[in-house]
C-alpha cells in the first residue's frame, strides 16, 4: 500500500502563515508597555511596602526584615478611631455626591440641549486648579463670621449639626462638617461624570414608552431610568469612595486633631515620626479594608457584571 505524500507548501502560503502569526503576537505587544508600568510602578512598590510592614529597628539603627506582623495588629488597636473615622467620612461624602451629582447628571444629559458641552466643561473645571488651593478656599468659605457660616446660624442649622456633634460653637472650620465639605466638593466630579455616562447611554424612546404605558414620571425614573443607569451610580461610588477613604488633605487643612483621618496617621508616620513598618501597616489596612468594604457593596448591589 503506497502512501501518498503531501505536495510540500507553495511559498506564497508560508509567506501568508508568518504574518498571521506575527499577527497574532501583536495584541500582546502593545499590552507590553502597560504591563512593565505596572510591574514597576505598581507592583514593585507593593512588595517594597509589603517588605517595610514587617521589618523592625530605628532610622539610626537601620531597619531590617524580621517578619514582625504583630505590627499589623498593633496598628489596628491604636489606630482603628481613625479607621472608622476616615470610613464615616468618605461614605457620608460619596452618598453627598450621589444626592448632589445624580439630579445635575440628569440635567445634562436629559434637559441641558445645546448647554450640555458648557455644562460639562463647568463640572471639569476644578481639575485645572490645584487640589490643595481648592482645599485652601474652603477654609475662608468657612471662615468663622463668614457669610455661610453667619447664614447657617440665622437659619439655626448648625445648632441641629452641634447636637449631632458635626459641628460645635457655632462655627464649621475644624469639625467633621468641614471635613466632610471639602471631601464632597473635591470628589464630586468623579461622581458626577460617571452618572451623565450612563444617563446619556439610555434611549429616549424608552422614556416615551413608559409614558406611552400610562406611567407617572416617578415611576417612569423608579422602573426605567434608576436601573439602566445603576453602572454610573456603582463606579461613581467606588471612584468616589476608594480616593476620599485615604485622602488626609481635606483632614489636616480643615480639620482638626479631633478629625484626623487614617491618611493622616500614614502621613505623620512616614514623613514626621519615621516609623516606616507602622506607616507601611497601616497603609495595607487601609486597602484591606476598602477592598472588603467595596467587594460587600458591589455584591450588594448586584452589579458583579457591569464594574
Amino acid at each position: 500500500m503506497s502512501v501518498t505524500k503531501a505536495p510540500p507548501a507553495h511559498p506564497a502560503e508560508a509567506a501568508v502563515r508568518k504574518p498571521s502569526t506575527r499577527r497574532r503576537l501583536v495584541p500582546y505587544w502593545l499590552l507590553l508597555p502597560g504591563i512593565l508600568w505596572l510591574l514597576v510602578f505598581f507592583a514593585l512598590p507593593m512588595v517594597y511596602q509589603a517588605s517595610t510592614s514587617v521589618q523592625t529597628g530605628s532610622l539610626e539603627k537601620g531597619f531590617e526584615v524580621t517578619w514582625h506582623v504583630r505590627t499589623y495588629w498593633d496598628a489596628l488597636t491604636d489606630y482603628y478611631p481613625q479607621f472608622v473615622r476616615s470610613l464615616l467620612y468618605a461614605g457620608t461624602a460619596t452618598l453627598l455626591c450621589l444626592l448632589l451629582g445624580y439630579p445635575l447628571a440628569y440635567l445634562i444629559a436629559f434637559k441641558a440641549g445645546r448647554w450640555r458641552n458648557l455644562v460639562l466643561v463647568l463640572v471639569v473645571a476644578p481639575f485645572f486648579t490645584s487640589f490643595l488651593i481648592r482645599t485652601l478656599a474652603w477654609k475662608t468659605i468657612l471662615a468663622d463670621g463668614g457669610a455661610v457660616v453667619d447664614a447657617l446660624n440665622t437659619l439655626h442649622v448648625l445648632d441641629v449639626t452641634a447636637w449631632l456633634g458635626w459641628t460645635e460653637n457655632n462655627r464649621i472650620l475644624a469639625t467633621p462638617m468641614a471635613v466632610v465639605c471639602g471631601l464632597t466638593y473635591n470628589f464630586l466630579p468623579f461622581m458626577i461624570l460617571p452618572l451623565y455616562t450612563s444617563l446619556e447611554r439610555i434611549d429616549g424612546r424608552l422614556h416615551e414608552a413608559a409614558g406611552d404605558l400610562y406611567a407617572t414620571p416617578a415611576t417612569t425614573f423608579r422602573k426605567v431610568t434608576l436601573p439602566l443607569s445603576m453602572p454610573g451610580v456603582v463606579s461613581g461610588t467606588l471612584l468616589t469612595f476608594i480616593p476620599a477613604s485615604g485622602d488626609y488633605v481635606n483632614a489636616e487643612l480643615l480639620g482638626s486633631a479631633d478629625t484626623k483621618m487614617v491618611g493622616s496617621v500614614i502621613q505623620t508616620q512616614f514623613l514626621r515620626v519615621l516609623d516606616y513598618p507602622t506607616a507601611a501597616a497601616l497603609s495595607f489596612i487601609l486597602m484591606a479594608v476598602v477592598l472588603l468594604v467595596v467587594t460587600v457593596y458591589i455584591r450588594r448591589s448586584g452589579t458583579e457584571d457591569l464594574v
